[in-house]
């Protein structure tokens, strides 16, 4: 038995060509994303040559190429990306679109910005001020290389008072805003979303002091904080709080639209830690925000934040490290998807029991040649074993992993996972998710039709992989205390595929039609909802998807704090219109 966790997959020597090729591909693409993401032992500027390599390329072949010279098309709340340059090629390789750089906004907007950095040093950049290659691989820093956005400019201010100057720049130049934290936007909205925006870069917010005083230890936690940094900064004190497995992502992006993790079904989602906010509103105002005061932002932030404010600072409530974490991991290796049926269906009958104890959180996860179901219990060895889980949880033909670790110890556990899955490389990637109610379970027939297409169906790549992700529990405790709109689901499903340079259409279209065939068994003509931390620019009705009954409200607080739609990026809240004849 394997008690670090599950083996390398042994794929096989008798592969036919076809196969190879695929696996050559994919060790390709592992290749250049494990060079992308040596940050140890390189700098930004080798990380990025491949990026780089596409950067310069495309911006040669701009006014070479008469599609560039089109109007892009804005993007809308019911709109999906329609500008897709024709693929460029360097040397026989294609390499990824991007949107051609755009002219920043008259020199007002340089000179009010110019004299919030006041000559610093690496404060301020701009869109043609220096180069594209610079612009992407030292300032803009993509995660999604298939969604490259040119802000109009970046800006790292010091303090919370030159964000508020940021914000009033904007204003006063009609140029939208949106904050960046860890940078891990599915679709780079911490760039903007689309062209010309003003992105607000808040790496000189990575502060993290503990209130020992306080009856829950709350954190105080800046608002571009790593969330592996809090969790090194927490670990003095045996502290801990709800969060994703990720150690590169972003606090404020993170602890605004939800934050799930392993063990949210005991703790609830991140944001739920929230107890109060520093936040730039869009009239420059610095304002602190709690269920106590400036209440209705306050619910709006936590959820919906990019579309609400600048969050400058977190106040969290924290809590006891657990003493033990039990990981487990069953691997299980088949011929034909199709096998898989049963081992998905025991999966999905444990966490929709709604008795499931709430120390536990689980996936199920899909992935070339083989499927495997991870386990964390919040607890003892032996509690987990006298809790009987083991018992339900789908046994595997391959390895069993079970490894007892500190706090600490299971979060770099998880990181090391996250690491395989390349979620802190930028490369060019899809993603597809949906929520699922006990309503919404699949049978057995339905699962086997979807596992018999995905058996069938051509991928266009080996790097791709699809996550059931279990949720409920304690979430679903706080009920509608934030914008957060998913409290009835209990698991999401999260799929991600990367190819080499572009995303093919072969590989998208694999991802979108797993999505509607899941679609299909579901009830028709509902807006089932999705994670909007699993950005999805393709979405028809984005707003509708990521916080479902909610949106009405938050187009009402939005209308209030927000009407002119300062805080903006395809696809957050829009400000509600006051309907003719109706009174002010």
């Amino acid at each position: 038995m394997d008690q670090k966790g599950g083996a390398e997959v042994n794929i096989g020597a008798g592969a036919d060509q076809d196969r190879e090729r695929e696996r050559q591909a994919a060790a390709t693409t592992l290749t250049l994303a494990r060079k992308l993401a040596d940050e140890k032992k390189r700098s930004w500027r080798k990380n990025w040559l491949i990026a780089g390599i596409a950067t310069v390329a495309l911006a040669a072949h701009y006014y070479s190429l008469p599609h560039m010279h089109a109007p892009q098309q804005q993007l809308d709340a019911h709109s999906q990306p329609s500008y897709y340059p024709e693929p460029v090629t360097l040397d026989g390789v294609a390499l990824p679109a991007v949107t051609p750089p755009v002219t920043r906004t008259a020199s007002t907007l340089q000179d009010c910005l110019d004299s919030i950095c006041a000559g610093r040093a690496n404060c301020v950049h701009y869109a043609g001020g220096g180069g594209l290659y610079k612009y992407f691989s030292e300032w803009i820093k993509p995660l999604n290389l298939a969604y490259l956005i040119t802000p109009a400019a970046v800006i790292r201010p010091k303090n919370v008072t030159e964000v508020a100057a940021v914000v009033k720049c904007a204003a006063k130049n009609g140029v939208k805003v949106q904050a960046k934290s860890g940078g891990h936007s599915y679709a780079n909205y911490g760039s903007g979303g689309q062209d010309g925006a003003i992105s607000i870069d808040l790496v000189n917010f990575q502060y993290v002091w503990v209130n020992t005083t306080a009856s829950s230890w709350q954190a105080h936690v800046g608002a571009g904080s790593k969330l592996g940094d809090v969790d090194d900064k927490l670990g003095p004190y045996k502290r801990a709080f709800a969060h994703g497995i990720c150690p590169g992502v972003g606090i404020g992006g993170h602890a605004t639209i939800g934050g799930l993790g392993p063990m949210s079904r005991m703790w609830g989602t991140c944001l739920d830690h929230v107890e109060e906010v520093e936040v730039v509103t869009a009239t420059g105002t610095i304002l602190r925000a709690s269920t106590t005061q400036n209440a209705d932002l306050f619910w709006a932030l936590r959820g919906a934040g990019a579309g609400f404010g600048i969050i400058t600072e977190f106040v969290l409530k924290t809590h006891p490290e657990p003493a033990e974490v039990v990981d487990y991991v069953y691997n299980f290796q088949y011929s034909h998807l199709p096998e898989m049926v049963d081992f998905f269906m025991a999966w999905q009958k444990l966490v929709a029991d709604p008795t499931l104890d709430r120390r536990l959180g689980t996936e199920f996860t899909l992935y070339p040649f083989g499927a495997r179901v991870t386990a964390t219990w919040y607890g003892s060895q032996a509690e987990f074993v006298s809790s009987g889980i083991m018992d339900r949880l789908p046994s595997g033909n391959d390895t069993v992993g079970l490894s007892r670790n500190t706090w600490l110890g299971h979060l770099l556990n998880q990181a090391q996972k996250e690491a395989l899955r390349l979620g802190d490389v930028p490369n060019p990637f899809y993603s597809k998710s949906l929520g699922f109610t006990r309503q919404d379970l699949l049978t057995r027939a339905q699962t086997l039709d979807l596992f018999q297409w995905v058996d069938k169906s051509p991928k266009g790549t080996l790097a791709w992989f699809v996550i059931f992700d279990a949720t409920g529990g304690k979430v679903a405790d706080f009920g509608n205390t934030t914008a957060y709109a998913h409290r009835d689901k209990v698991f999401f499903y999260q799929s991600y595929a990367i190819n080499v340079l572009r995303v093919s259409s072969t590989t998208r279209a694999f991802l979108e039609g797993f999505h509607n065939k899941l679609l299909s068994y579901l009830p028709a003509g509902e807006t089932h909802g999705t994670y909007p931390g699993y950005v999805d620019p393709f979405l028809k009705f984005p707003q509708q998807e990521y916080w479902l009954a909610n949106l009405p409200a938050l187009e009402g607080i939005k209308a209030k704090w927000d009407a002119a739609d300062l805080f903006h990026n395809p696809q957050s809240v829009r400000p509600a219109v006051k309907k003719k004849g109706t009174a002010s």
